[in-house]
């Protein structure tokens, strides 16, 4: 069976099995687990009910071909066939409809992601630019009428970032921006610059699912807390009660911060959701190395080491290099109108996936 296949079968069995807990006294019994059931049965009931409904017309097309085989009346053979490319069509069209929900990978479906935006080689230039993507994902999700909360940030002494992490929340979001992991390029003029000269920066991108509470199960003595006071640009204390709150989780060594709350209650529970998001990174990670011959030829696989994408000011142009992709719009894309690049990938990788159907 194809890697597409292959997944879709994953997802309707996750969905039947979310099916069964929905009916369970001991699920029914605790309200948060529930809750998170139900999210997340919610989330995958489209794709499942389609994937069934292509089985579905899978196995007629199959008795009508034996239909048509068997036929020794001329009339009942043509009709069996006449039945048989009717049904085909259908099924090409629902295709299409699944190649849309499952385009991106096994996560597309999540309605909530983690984006975490870093500065890379370029000192000041670099956090000036990873303000400019925070802002230009930020405009595209108002467009887009997605949610967006700024988990933890820290702020360069020009104003830029040094780092920034969101939590996105809306229809097709980890879908669409799944494609943005990796390394950005900019090339400018920048404004610190006296001599008119165009100087290269760079920030990475990375943009993880943000998993239910069932699929990655937390427990305190997992992971360290440090508790610790709150520091602004330039290293002086905002606040003197030790608000801050530093996760490190014991099993994989991730350390996550947080410290845009004065509240210490709510900085662990935002840092939390970010641990919960890099410990199921880090199990996808893994797993796509495992199935890597599967998402060989498409191209949303998240390595944020991969240099994906240039920004090139002073020609208005940006270049996508892994689907050889040239806009002159850069100013436009900037300001948020992303969807002319997201739609090129999505595309992109749906006519890899496309020949994956099988008779």
């Amino acid at each position: 069976m194809s890697g597409i296949r292959d997944l879709l079968e994953e997802k309707l069995a996750r969905f039947e099995q979310l099916e069964r807990d929905m009916s369970d006294p001991e699920v029914l019994g605790d309200g948060a687990r529930m809750s998170a059931t139900a999210r997340e049965h919610g989330g995958l009931a489209r794709l499942a009910g389609k994937y069934r409904e292509f089985k579905r017309m899978s196995t007629e097309i199959g008795e009508c071909k034996e239909m048509a085989e068997a036929a020794e009346d001329v009339d009942e053979r043509e009709m069996a066939e006449a039945e048989m490319s009717q049904l085909r069509q259908q099924r090409e069209v629902l295709w299409e409809d699944l190649l849309s929900m499952t385009v991106g990978g096994e996560d597309s479906h999540r309605t909530r992601c983690i984006m975490e935006v870093r500065a890379g080689t370029g000192g000041e230039e670099a956090a000036l630019f990873a303000r400019d993507l925070f802002e230009m994902y930020r405009r595209y999700a108002e467009i887009r009428g997605w949610k967006v909360e700024v988990l933890e940030s820290s702020v360069s002494d020009m104003g830029g970032f040094k780092e920034i992490t969101l939590n996105l929340e809306g229809e097709n979001v980890f879908r669409d921006l799944a494609y943005e992991s990796g390394g950005h390029r900019v090339q400018r003029v920048p404004e610190t610059e006296t001599q008119g000269r165009v100087h290269t920066s760079a920030a990475t991108v990375a943009v993880m699912p943000e998993p239910e509470d069932v699929e990655v199960d937390l427990k305190s003595d997992d992971y360290r807390v440090d508790k610790f006071g709150a520091s602004g640009p330039g290293g002086q204390h905002v606040n003197k009660t030790e608000s801050a709150i530093r996760l490190t989780h014991h099993e994989t060594g991730i350390v996550v911060q947080c410290q845009d709350e004065k509240s210490q209650h709510k900085n662990l529970a935002k840092a939390l959701r970010v641990l919960k998001a890099r410990i199921y990174e880090k199990k996808r990670e893994e797993e796509a190395s495992k199935q890597a011959e599967q998402r060989k030829g498409l191209i949303g696989s998240g390595d944020r080491s991969q240099r994906i994408r240039t920004y090139n000011f002073p020609q208005n142009r940006l270049t996508d290099h892994r689907i050889n992709l040239t806009i002159y719009k850069l100013d436009q894309i900037i300001a948020g109108d992303l969807a002319p690049v997201t739609e090129a990938l999505i595309e992109y990788d749906r006519d890899q996936m496309r020949g994956d159907m099988i008779d």
